[in-house]
């Protein structure tokens, strides 16, 4: 069976860091990714990883504040954040896809990711 966990959130002052944490089981996947969503919004990409360790992508919101990463054991992934803000406040999800993405447009998609997690809300107070 296939679970993706995520950990990590919770409520956080204007300019705190948080570190996600998201947990694989069942499989081993290609490229793994952040997302987040609010109420009344499409869910929105933060940053994807690939099973090479250079193919990162990132959204232009978060780029240069959230890093994604992972050790060298291919079942956790992290998403680390710095500088937060209000409108950082959503519920962060993970999500993983089977194949290895080559390129921004796959690692955006959210429609390519088979697999989520059951998210995490990171609140962010000014």
């Amino acid at each position: 069976q296939v679970l993706l966990v995520e950990s990590g959130g919770g409520l956080v002052q204007a300019g705190d860091s948080l570190r996600l944490s998201c947990a694989a089981s069942g499989r081993t996947f290609g490229t793994y990714a952040w997302f987040r969503q609010t109420l009344g919004k499409e869910r929105e990409f933060l940053a994807a990883i690939g099973r090479s360790l250079s193919t990162n992508y990132y959204a232009d919101s978060v780029k240069g504040r959230f890093t994604i990463s992972r050790p060298s054991a291919w079942n956790t992934v992290y998403l680390q954040m710095n500088s937060l803000k209000p409108e950082d406040t959503a519920v962060y999800y993970c999500a993983a896809q089977n194949k290895l993405c080559f390129g921004y447009g796959c690692a955006v998609n959210r429609r390519e990711y088979e697999y989520w997690g059951q998210g995490t809300q990171v609140t962010v107070s000014s």
